[in-house]
């Protein structure tokens, strides 16, 4: 029976793991770019987001990033499964799509702060600019100002370079909409080469949003695949003006509510 096909799929190569060493096996690959650091990548499927918690693995504290309001009490479920102490709850951007759940997250997790870019010119206990550092334990997240998408938009930087949370800015094989909230295709086009295209090739490229099943790229793929920003400044600014998408599902509710934190009075 299944011994014998046991015997002859070994004798093919195929190696059998115990359940202990397959899950260690499993965690070494998840955080083998980022010693000593918990990593999630979290979806939230009406608005197709991601939403990133960073922790350390020593001191557990931790940062999420563009957390939803729908799935805040996942998120926190997690932070209290992991024992990660949640610090910040951050946006890379004052979204469209959803509700942010930064409000939500500072009822469920006492001491968690919320912040945002001060461009944004939305409500948060923190606003940052351009060249603010989070620590994490032993970890650095640094901030990059990325307008274009919206003139509040930022990128946070993992450790000098091993990943970046690109937000709506670089999306995997394309980028954010120019057309709402004081977009510039122009300025996009110059903040992604000077301040994402600049990281290393190798950085893993994580956005806010994927609409085809991805989960992540790399600043090298992006730099010579992407077919937007691949293109000339002008040809890129010809194309952001033709692309005919429909006007933002949820931004007459989203917007209001994440310029005060997505809290709802």
């Amino acid at each position: 029976g299944w011994s014998m096909i046991h015997r002859g799929l070994i004798g093919l190569g195929f190696a059998f793991l115990p359940r202990t060493s397959y899950q260690q096996t499993r965690q070494l690959t998840t955080m083998a770019a980022t010693k000593g650091l918990i990593f999630r990548q979290l979806f939230e499927k009406t608005s197709s987001t991601y939403t990133y918690l960073l922790a350390d693995e020593k001191t557990r504290e931790g940062i999420l990033i563009d957390p939803v309001v729908e799935t805040a009490e996942r998120d926190a479920a997690l932070c209290k499964d992991l024992g990660v102490k949640l610090t910040y709850a951050v946006n890379t951007h004052c979204h469209a799509d959803h509700v942010t759940g930064t409000g939500k997250l500072k009822d469920l997790i006492p001491g968690c702060k919320s912040a945002i870019s001060t461009a944004s010119g939305a409500k948060a206990d923190e606003k940052f600019d351009h060249g603010k550092v989070f620590t994490i334990g032993s970890h650095k997240l640094a901030v990059r100002a990325t307008p274009g998408h919206t003139d509040g938009c930022v990128t946070f930087v993992l450790n000098d370079g091993e990943a970046c949370f690109t937000g709506d800015a670089v999306l995997i094989r394309g980028c954010g909409r120019t057309d709402f909230q004081a977009g510039n295709s122009e300025m996009l086009y110059d903040k992604v080469h000077e301040e994402i295209f600049s990281l290393p090739e190798s950085c893993v490229l994580y956005p806010a949003h994927d609409y085809k099943g991805h989960t992540s790229s790399t600043v090298g793929e992006e730099k010579t695949l992407n077919p937007r920003l691949t293109k000339t400044k002008a040809e890129f600014v010809e194309i952001m003006a033709n692309l005919g998408l429909p006007y933002p599902a949820q931004i007459d509710r989203a917007l209001p509510l994440n310029m005060v934190c997505g809290i709802q009075d």
